[in-house]
């Protein structure tokens, strides 16, 4: 007998649309997790990404400042100024950079969900 693994998104209830400032981001708590959530108001758009600079380690990320780049839409870190992708993570000051852990964000309602990662083990015959 044989086992796949699967990943699927689970869906959870961040916040309220209103809880998250116009061009601003607020930090939210999923088990463990820090993520930073964003609305970009300018392109109508929301964001999730790890609340963690990979940079120095610090959990800053949804207090920096969002912005673009060669309209890639992106954030700041308050601390140290890297900037990363708020589409894929990738790291926009330096191409060698870490990279940031993105999360798909989905409203409903007025209500902010963002998915994580539910993997899931299926055994086959």
């Amino acid at each position: 007998m044989s086992t796949t693994h699967t990943t699927t998104i689970s869906w959870f209830l961040a916040c309220k649309t209103s809880d998250v400032p116009t061009n601003g981001g607020v930090c939210v708590k999923y088990k463990e997790e820090q993520i930073a959530l964003f609305f970009f108001a300018r392109r109508n758009e929301w964001y999730a990404t790890q609340n963690l600079c990979p940079h120095r380690q610090q959990m800053a990320l949804s207090r920096g400042m969002t912005g673009t780049v060669k309209d890639e839409p992106k954030v700041a870190c308050p601390f140290h100024k890297k900037t990363f992708s708020l589409k894929d993570g990738r790291c926009l000051s330096d191409e060698h950079e870490c990279s940031l852990t993105t999360y798909p964000v989905k409203i409903v309602d007025d209500m902010v969900y963002i998915g994580v990662a539910a993997e899931m083990e299926m055994a086959g015959v």
